[in-house]
């Protein structure tokens, strides 16, 4: 079988420096809030571009609440968010008080600025842009319609490291930004970890008092805060990865030029690449009428897939119960998650299994 995701060959390609820098950490005998922590802050802030600041949390949900959070959200805010989104992102904004206000996504399953001024209320507050499956949203209208309206914008760059839009990366558009380094991302680490990232450091600096439960210095709490430490031995994992990012984003992208050259199944829609954008493949997604048949086939071939994801976040019990959201409110997210598939896609993959992939997936002839 081949996998959707494989993290054990990410591992295998740099095992020798993972393993040196674990032993290097271990050693060290500072493992919270030390030297590979700030390291890493810098490498990555560096590593974006655009002057930005770094905070390292502990996952990508709480960079989320406590990005929001240091940029001044309250409870009762609205906050425009795309239906599509994953539910962490809803969860970050209601955890601090907020409300998420939905719009439906465009071709590219990012968030369709077209819809967004249909959405503002007196009560909104802000826009908050997921660039989903590796690819950057379009973001000039969205920043013209933040700028005309006085709304401030936030990104949730979980699935889009070092993807640019018209040669900025994403994470450096908004007021904050919120990174996920779950170790399925591109930059993964070993463990759960996060970060925000902003070009103001006043936010970076309160998103570091709130991380260490609201301390501006040790056994001083100014802010009711939490326990949303990144550790040194994510950190110095992670900076390990960073190094690597060029190649690994290449090897990504050989995977799915592949796809995209050879696969040419009248059934399966490919992903499209809007021009300003440079897409760096977290997932490849294709669209299915038969979602359900076409991986039961798949599988039955060796061939793994996933669905990201197969409930909307407003069809979640939680929501529901909250919102009161019922199927029919965005036809157009359900539509996408009716129809969506990922194939295989990872930090490495071999030219045969690449091929197998391809002829499978042209080998499906439907119901």
């Amino acid at each position: 079988m081949i996998p959707i995701n494989d993290l054990s060959r990410g591992f295998r390609l740099y095992q020798k420096e993972y393993e040196d820098k674990a032993v290097e950490v271990l050693r060290s005998g500072w493992y919270v809030l030390g030297n590979e922590v700030k390291g890493f802050e810098a490498e990555f802030a560096a590593a974006l571009g655009g002057d930005c600041f770094c905070a390292g949390v502990d996952n990508g949900l709480d960079a989320i609440l406590v990005g929001l959070m240091a940029a001044g959200i309250q409870p009762g805010d609205e906050i425009i968010v795309q239906a599509n989104g994953y539910i962490a992102t809803m969860l970050g904004i209601m955890q601090c008080g907020a409300v998420p206000v939905f719009v439906e996504p465009d071709e590219y399953y990012q968030l369709d600025a077209d819809r967004i001024e249909a959405a503002v209320t007196e009560r909104t507050r802000a826009v908050l842009v997921t660039h989903l499956y590796g690819l950057a949203t379009r973001m000039d209208p969205i920043l013209e319609i933040c700028r005309k309206r006085g709304l401030m914008l936030f990104e949730d760059c979980a699935q889009s490291h070092f993807a640019p839009w018209n040669g900025l990366n994403t994470g450096l558009f908004g007021d904050a930004a919120f990174f996920s380094f779950y170790p399925t991302k591109n930059l993964g680490g070993f463990g759960d970890g996060g970060g925000v990232i902003s070009r103001n450091p006043e936010i970076i600096e309160r998103v570091k008092v709130i991380r260490n439960y609201g301390s501006d210095y040790r056994y001083h709490n100014i802010v009711i805060g939490y326990n949303d430490r990144l550790d040194e031995l994510q950190a110095g994992l992670l900076r390990v990865k960073l190094r690597h990012m060029p190649e690994l984003l290449r090897n990504r992208d050989h995977i799915a030029q592949r796809y995209l050259a050879e696969i040419r199944n009248p059934l399966v829609e490919l992903p499209r690449v809007p021009e300003g954008c440079v897409h760096t493949w977290y997932q490849f997604v294709v669209r299915v009428g038969d979602q359900a048949g076409f991986r039961e086939f798949l599988k039955e071939r060796g061939v793994g897939t996933d669905i990201a994801w197969k409930t909307p976040p407003y069809l979640q019990p939680c929501m529901t119960e909250k919102f009161g959201y019922r199927r029919g409110d965005f036809p157009v997210t359900e539509g996408i998650c009716d129809t969506v598939v990922s194939l295989p896609m990872m930090d490495w993959m071999s030219e045969e299994e690449i091929t197998k992939v391809i002829q499978e997936v042209n080998s499906y002839a439907g119901v």
